[in-house]
């Protein structure tokens, strides 16, 4: 695996922390983890798609849509909303 199992998780990226939670759902996938590792994997797992899960939600709500006037031109902008 590439990246470090020992990294605190709030220390990784999003994108290191997708990458090993990939791994991880690869090795309890094809059975490679005997059953201690695989629950400890899985507990990582599930630590792991929190973070990516708050960390997604933090960067949604500073998303912001731009508003059009009736005209079709940009009016200011709104939050975004997720639909």
């Amino acid at each position: 695996m590439d990246t470090p199992p020992d990294e605190p998780i709030e220390n990784l990226a999003f994108e290191d922390a997708l990458k090993r939670l990939e791994e991880i759902v690869h090795k309890l996938e094809t059975g490679e983890a005997k059953l201690g590792e695989a629950l400890d994997l899985y507990e990582e797992g599930t630590r792991l798609r929190q973070q990516c899960s708050a960390r997604l939600d933090a960067a949604q709500a500073r998303i912001e849509a731009i508003r059009l006037d009736s005209g079709g031109r940009p009016a200011g902008v709104a939050p975004f909303d997720g639909e």
